[in-house]
């Protein structure tokens, strides 16, 4: 999806004008934001398109981590594609369940005095977000449809 075609599904639930009023700039430019810029509308460079790139040239992940925090969630970065190609289904799903296991001996160890610190907070969120980004690139893998390793083990 297009980042003009997000802002256009995102002004359903606050339209064009609100927004302008809001954040002081002209409806007209409101409205481009939601046209293709691709030479086929009139489009212009949307806050979408201007936070895409600050991250490209920057390389640096805490601008989408911040803007997920905005938002209520969490970032998980995906596997670069060498890190997804070490995945060996048997292995993988063992180390899935490891990890699972390891995050929740951390909370266990941290809930002990009926209480978490934010230290321990902090090592829970590590463990759960190298769970979280070692499990989709699992999910990642299985997408590609490299099945033959299972079918092999198998027979």
């Amino acid at each position: 999806m297009e980042s003009h075609e997000v802002l256009r599904e995102a002004f359903k639930n606050a339209g064009p004008k609100e927004i302008s009023a809001e954040l002081g700039l002209s409806l007209s430019l409101v409205y481009k934001w939601a046209q293709p810029g691709d030479g086929k509308g009139s489009g212009v460079d949307n806050p979408l398109d201007r936070v895409a790139e600050l991250i490209r040239m920057t390389k640096h992940p805490l601008i989408i981590q911040w803007l997920c925090q905005k938002a209520g969630g969490h970032f998980v970065e995906n596997p670069t594609p060498e890190q997804q190609s070490k995945f060996d289904v048997f292995p993988a799903t063992n180390e899935i369940i490891q990890q699972f296991a390891d995050l929740l001996d951390e909370i266990t160890k941290s809930a002990k005095d009926h209480s978490i610190s934010t230290v321990e907070s902090d090592k829970i969120r590590r463990i759960w977000d190298q769970l979280k980004g070692y499990t989709e690139g699992f999910v990642r893998a299985c997408e590609v449809g490299d099945f033959e390793a299972i079918l092999r083990r198998k027979q």
